[in-house]
Order: C-alpha cells, then sequence, then structure tokens
C-alpha cells in the first residue's frame, strides 16, 4: 500500500491536520494526504486528497522523502512525502478533528503518527532520522 503526504508550505509555516477523535490513531498529528488508489498516480492521489480534505487545488511538487512503516495488524505500507507550494483556495477543514500552521521548528512538539516521526525530525531539525 502506498500512502501520500502533502508538506504544504505557506510563508514559512507547513499546513499540519489532527486526526478525529473517533477515528482510526485518534488525535495524532499527521500531514494531509492519504491511501493511493490502485493504479492512481502518487502525486494525483495527493492532489485528489488535498481536494476531498481540504477544499483546495493543489499542484504536488517535488518528492522530499519515502520510506516504509508497518503499523501492528496492518500492511507494509510506503510512505511519500510531496512537498506543495502551489495551491488555489484557502483551506478548510473538511475531514479533520483541527488543521493548523505551524513553523517547521515546533513540528516535533506535537503528537504525530508514528509513522511520520522519522520526517518530522528531519523538517524541524531535530534529529537526523
Amino acid at each position: 500500500m502506498e500512502v501520500v503526504a502533502a508538506v504544504i508550505m505557506r510563508d514559512g509555516k507547513i499546513l499540519i491536520a489532527q486526526r478525529k477523535r473517533g477515528g482510526r490513531h485518534p488525535l495524532k498529528w499527521e500531514f494531509p494526504g492519504g491511501k493511493v488508489e490502485p493504479g492512481e498516480d502518487p502525486r494525483a492521489a495527493l492532489e485528489r486528497e488535498l481536494r476531498e480534505e481540504l477544499g483546495i487545488q493543489a499542484a504536488a511538487g517535488e518528492q522530499m522523502d519515502a520510506y516504509d512503516v508497518q503499523y501492528p495488524g496492518g500492511p507494509l505500507t510506503r510512505l511519500l512525502f510531496f512537498r506543495v507550494t502551489e495551491f488555489t483556495g484557502e483551506p478548510r477543514n473538511l475531514d479533520f478533528e483541527q488543521i493548523l500552521w505551524e513553523r517547521p521548528q515546533r513540528l516535533a512538539d506535537y503528537d504525530f503518527l508514528e509513522g511520520d516521526i522519522a520526517f518530522v525530525r528531519k523538517l524541524s531539525g531535530r534529529g537526523s532520522a
């Protein structure tokens, strides 16, 4: 399984999202994105997810990182992180507990999904995971 995640940047900050209280991994923070459907291009999947979750038209830019994670009882998952610097529309919370813009240096202060932690450390400059 492949999962895509957006690093949406604006004015030196990155958009992060908190999962809903009643869902899987409740109240954990993550980067907006989601599963790549069979036969779907990862960038197209990310652009679709951003329309669904945030109501924005975005262009997926460079791939910033990729690695495999596996949650207990779950499938091996390939995480793909893409930079997004161009989008139209103002991000709206359509699928999360909350969304907010945060400085990269502060990202490690949030309780991120376990699979995102290595990438968060790189972005925040707190480790070489």
